[in-house]
């Protein structure tokens, strides 16, 4: 074991420990260290025995264990806390030392503690590890950004431990300045939410519209995972359907509630800030809420009536019009998500690379699909691209998938299924062809009851109008402006 660690560990919960164990299996030596000493004890003399790990019983200790310059990963719940550990390290470190925030902390937290170290000589990483347990320890997507002069350092490091595809790529690269790379997880965990709802009401629907049983909806999902719907998520999910429990089916027993930790929520509300249409992972976040008023849906189910989901039609032609359905929604799922990033990059000067993105997201991380190659290649066609519906290869994908996309939304709209994420990806689709939306009447409204002034279709962009539509109105229009 070398004299001095490459890097330290700050959190020994899931993440920490296996990121630990990884780095160690790359050949790096790490000092680990948790506010309870119990759990370095415990983890040192157990998952860490014989390994290029040690174990910190201060701060103090464990920055003095490292090699300059020292680099520090923390891996804690974010938030206050991270600013917590921050302070106290601060009078440890030296010029040029490095604080990473492995956590899933918002992007403006990153964009603060950025600025906020490099004005005190020290340097900053706030990066996005997705993955989950088994990415962690086996190789998961990274996503660093924050201060650029720290990137050659943690490098070596990162991209060892990363999943690798095509051979030996790995799934890990510099995302760009400040809170770029806490944005892009957020993002990537944003699509993350919207995939899962889709899937889940591929699930409903053969269930309470097809009435499959849990082995014939396993075996749609494994057959759909030798596909282009081939991902992670599609193959857990066809796991997770055959997993039995005394020979029951585990996924008949659990709740069906869910929960969350915000990151889909912070994903909606950067759209709204940015105004980007994130139509569908917003309605996946909203799924949640619905599912976790549970007591209340079985009080409604009981006083509210509607359709009673009866199907008589081919159910193998209507499964491979949902496998369409689900295809075309999670693309749009994917389009919203770049398009979002696309717009953050203009508005916070962060230059991503799409196409470095996609490849990123291609192994280790949970949204990892197959289509994420053609992602790829669509940036790198046209770097500039403002949205994927609008590549070549997507185009094709779309239009192949648009009649049994929109026999799946219909159907289930009038059998009383519900089918939010689904609907809304085609609703959104259909916006975005529609060369004529009703928000004219929506501005001559706005202009009627508050002179919100409008544009004129025979008249130059960015010129405004007002109309005295009653006669009793004067000629002065409130101001013009965009939220």
């Amino acid at each position: 074991m070398n004299s001095q660690s490459d890097i330290g560990v700050i959190g020994l919960a899931v993440m920490g420990e296996n990121l630990i164990l990884n780095m160690a299996s790359k050949g790096f030596t790490v000092t680990a260290y948790n506010r309870s000493q119990s759990k370095v004890e415990n983890f040192i003399n157990g998952r860490a025995r014989d390994k290029s790990i040690k174990g910190a019983t201060s701060l103090a200790g464990l920055v003095h264990s490292l090699s300059s310059p020292r680099k520090i990963m923390l891996m804690v719940k974010a938030g206050e806390v991270v600013d917590q550990l921050i302070e106290q390290l601060i009078p440890l470190l030296g010029q040029g030392d490095i604080i990473i925030d492995g956590g899933n902390s918002q992007f403006e937290d990153s964009e603060r503690r950025t600025q906020y170290l490099e004005g005190k000589g020290l340097l900053y990483i706030g990066t996005g590890v997705s993955g989950g347990e088994e990415g962690a320890l086996l190789g998961p997507a990274i996503m660093p950004g924050g201060s650029r002069d720290a990137w050659p350092q943690v490098k070596p490091i990162f991209q060892a431990i990363a999943a690798k595809v095509d051979g030996d790529v790995a799934c890990c690269d510099w995302v760009g300045n400040g809170g770029a790379g806490h944005f892009v997880k957020m993002v990537h965990n944003g699509i993350e939410y919207g995939d899962m709802q889709l899937i889940c009401e591929a699930y409903l629907i053969m269930r309470d519209l097809l009435g499959l049983s849990v082995d014939e909806m396993q075996a749609v999902f494994a057959d759909w995972n030798q596909t282009e719907l081939s991902s992670y998520l599609t193959e857990i999910t066809a796991d997770i359907l055959a997993y039995k429990e005394n020979g029951e089916p585990l996924i008949n027993k659990i709740l069906d509630t869910a929960g969350q930790k915000g990151t889909g929520k912070w994903t909606g509300v950067t759209a709204l800030h940015l105004g980007v249409p994130l139509t569908l992972i917003g309605e996946a976040v909203f799924a949640r809420c619905l599912s976790a008023i549970k007591e209340e849906r079985v009080n409604a189910s009981k006083k509210i009536s509607g359709p009673q989901g009866v199907f008589d039609g081919d159910k193998v032609e209507f499964i491979k019009a949902l496998k369409d359905a689900l295809l075309a929604s999670k693309i749009v799922s994917y389009a919203q998500g770049f398009a979002l990033m696309h717009e953050a990059s203009k508005e916070y000067n962060w230059q991503l690379n799409f196409g470095a993105i996609a490849l990123m997201w291609r192994g280790g991380c949970i949204i990892r699909s197959v289509f994420l190659d053609n992602i790829k290649t669509a940036y790198d066609n046209n770097d500039d691209l403002t949205n994927l519906l609008l590549d070549d290869y997507f185009i094709d994908v779309m239009q192949k998938s648009q009649p049994g996309w929109r026999k799946v939304v219909a159907t289930a709209a009038m059998q009383g299924i519900s089918a939010p994420c689904l609907s809304s990806a085609l609703s959104y689709f259909d916006g975005y062809r529609t060369e004529n939306l009703p928000a004219n009447l929506l501005q001559a409204q706005r202009d009627y009851f508050g002179a919100h002034t409008y544009e004129r279709k025979d008249k130059n962009r960015g010129e405004f109008f007002h109309t005295n539509w009653t006669g009793r109105g004067g000629d002065t229009a409130s101001t013009t402006y965009s939220i």
